[in-house]
C-alpha cells in the first residue's frame, strides 16, 4: 500500500510520498536530477529532510495521477539508482575565484528580446549571444588544431539508432533519448493524415499508428559520429584527433532552464584515439589549456571528478562508482548564481570501451584503440560568461569585447 499524504500549499496540490529507504544528504543531488524522469505526471517536487537524510518527497502531480504507481516508481529509483551509490567526496583538480558577482541574466535577455522560448526546452537567441558562442568556439577550435593537429568534420544532424545501441547508450540513458520518425510511404496513410489534419484532430494517435519504424535518432552528443566513422578498421596512424561542432539533443523533461539546460544545443567536441598514454596525456593537456582559457576569460569556477546520469539499469550504482573512483569524467563548472553552477565542458576517458564496441583497432595491431573525448556546451559557455560579466560589454575582458563587439 502506498504511503502518501495530500495537503494544500496554495497551488498546486502536493502529495507527500514517504521513502522506505531514506536517502543520505550526500546523494540528494542524485535523487533530485531523476525525479522528473520518474513520471510525466510530476510537475514539481520538494525533497523533505529529516536530519541529514531525505525521508520523503513532496510531489505536485496531475489530477489523474496514479499515486500508488508513482510511489512504486519513486521507491524503485531510490533503491536502484540512489541509495546503492557509495559515498564519494569528488576530487577537485582546479579552481579559480575572481570575486565577480554571478547573476541569472536570462530575464534580462528575454526583456530585451535577445532570447525567446518557442517551446519547452527550446530557446532562440540573437546578439550578442551568437557572436559570443562563435568566439568561444573559435578559441577552442584553434587551440585543439594548434596543439593536437585535430582534423575537423561536419556530421549529419541525425544518426542511426543502431550506432547508440552498439555502444550501450540506449541502456544507460533511455531518459535522454529523442527519436526521429516519418509517415509510412503509402498513399492511404497520407490521405488519412490530411483528413485528420483538416478535421482539427489530435494527430498523436495517427502518428503512432502510421509512422515508420524508428531507425534514426537525434544524437545526444557529437562523438558518436566519430566512433561510427572509424568503426570496423584499424587506425591509419598511431594516433588521431578529431573535432566537430554540431547540434546535440537530450530530453531534459522539466529540468530545462534558460540557456543552461536545453533539449537542443550546440557542442564543440574533441575525440582522441590511439594508445593509452597518448589519450590520457592529451586529455590532461586539453584540461590545462581549458583552465588557462577560463582564467583569460575572467571566469570563476572549478573542475572536479563527476559522473554521468545513468538511469534505471541494473548496475547504475556500480557504474557511477567506477566513473568516480577511476576519475573517468571531469567537469568544468562555472557559477551562474551564488548557489547554482553549470558544467560548461566535460573531459572523459573511455579506456578501450568505444574501441571495442565499434571495432576500432590500434595501428600497432595490439587490440582495440583507446579513446577520450571532451565536449564544450557553447550555449552554456556563453551564458555562464554573461552571468559572471553581465550583458554590458564594458565589463567584459578587453580581448572578448574587441572580438565580439567590433
Amino acid at each position: 500500500m502506498a504511503v502518501y499524504q495530500g495537503f494544500e500549499t496554495g497551488q498546486p496540490t502536493m502529495h507527500r510520498i514517504t521513502l522506505d529507504l531514506p536517502v543520505p544528504e550526500i546523494h540528494a543531488g542524485e535523487l533530485a536530477r531523476r525525479i522528473f524522469f520518474i513520471s510525466e505526471t510530476i510537475t514539481d517536487f520538494t525533497l523533505v529532510r529529516s536530519g541529514d537524510q531525505i525521508s520523503a518527497v513532496d510531489v505536485a502531480v496531475e489530477d489523474e495521477a496514479d499515486l500508488d504507481g508513482l510511489t512504486r516508481k519513486l521507491r524503485f529509483v531510490v533503491a536502484n539508482d540512489v541509495v546503492a551509490q557509495r559515498p564519494f567526496d569528488p576530487k577537485v583538480i582546479w579552481s579559480r575565484e575572481t570575486g565577480v558577482a554571478s547573476r541569472d541574466v536570462f530575464g534580462e535577455l528575454t526583456e530585451r528580446g535577445i532570447a525567446t522560448e518557442p517551446g519547452q526546452g527550446l530557446v532562440a537567441f540573437g546578439e550578442p549571444v551568437l557572436s559570443l558562442m562563435d568566439y568561444l568556439d573559435a578559441r577552442v577550435r584553434a587551440l585543439v588544431i594548434a596543439e593536437f593537429g585535430a582534423k575537423e568534420y561536419r556530421y549529419p544532424t541525425i544518426m542511426p539508432v543502431s550506432v547508440l545501441n552498439r555502444c550501450g547508450y540506449l541502456k544507460s540513458f533511455p531518459q535522454l533519448m529523442m527519436f526521429v520518425s516519418r509517415l509510412h510511404s503509402d498513399v492511404d496513410v497520407y490521405r488519412r493524415f490530411l483528413s485528420d489534419l483538416d478535421d482539427g484532430q489530435d494527430l498523436t494517435k495517427r502518428l503512432c499508428a502510421d509512422a515508420a519504424d524508428v531507425e534514426y535518432c537525434l544524437p545526444p552528443t557529437m562523438c558518436f559520429h566519430t566512433y561510427a566513422q572509424l568503426a570496423g578498421r584499424a587506425l591509419p596512424t598511431a594516433s588521431a584527433v578529431f573535432t566537430s561542432r554540431g547540434k546535440s539533443f537530450r530530453f531534459e523533461s522539466r529540468y530545462q532552464r534558460s540557456l543552461e539546460r536545453l533539449w537542443d544545443f550546440t557542442i564543440r567536441e574533441i575525440v582522441f584515439v590511439g594508445p593509452r598514454d597518448f589519450v590520457v596525456r592529451s586529455r590532461a593537456r586539453l584540461m590545462e589549456l581549458t583552465f588557462a582559457l577560463a582564467a583569460e576569460l575572467g571566469l570563476s569556477g572549478y573542475c572536479g571528478v563527476a559522473n554521468d546520469p545513468f538511469f534505471v539499469s541494473t548496475d547504475t550504482a556500480e557504474r557511477v562508482w567506477s566513473q568516480q573512483l577511476l576519475e573517468l569524467k571531469y567537469e568544468l563548472r562555472v557559477p551562474l548564481e551564488a548557489d547554482r553552477d553549470v558544467a560548461v565542458c566535460s573531459f572523459n576517458f573511455h579506456d578501450r570501451f568505444f574501441g571495442q564496441a565499434f571495432g576500432i583497432e590500434s595501428a600497432a595491431g595490439d587490440g582495440a584503440a583507446y579513446t577520450a573525448c571532451a565536449g564544450y556546451g557553447l550555449e552554456r559557455f556563453a551564458y555562464a560568461f554573461l552571468c559572471q560579466h553581465g550583458l554590458d560589454p564594458s565589463g567584459w575582458p578587453a580581448e572578448v569585447r574587441k572580438a565580439v563587439i567590433p
